[in-house]
């Protein structure tokens, strides 16, 4: 599992450093930063608190996702899963953050 880092897309808010269970996010430059990507267990906890978009998961062909990669976004009460397919096409999910454990 991986993720990239949109260093241009970043604010250096630090909600992912403080939430990566692994704590192989680190601030440098007022950016994220992740030395070993390699070392990334996918648990997705940085994408979802990166509401700047800046943190990409790659979707790779052993989930599903033939090379794709995804990011969160968020507007209001509404978490925007965005998709991005191999082929350039995309794809965004809506989620309502205030029902979404609801079921």
């Amino acid at each position: 599992m991986s993720i990239r880092i949109r260093e241009e897309r970043c604010v250096g808010c630090s909600k992912c450093q403080e939430v990566c269970p692994g704590t192989l996010i680190q601030i440098v430059d007022k950016k994220a930063v992740m030395k070993y990507p390699k070392n990334c267990w996918g648990c997705v906890s940085c994408v979802k608190e990166c509401k700047a978009g800046a943190i990409e998961f790659y979707l790779g062909a052993d989930i599903g996702g033939m090379g794709g990669t995804m990011n969160v976004t968020q507007k209001g009460d509404l978490l925007n899963w965005n998709i991005t397919r191999s082929d350039g096409s995309e794809l965004v999910i809506s989620v309502d953050r205030r029902n979404s454990n609801k079921y």
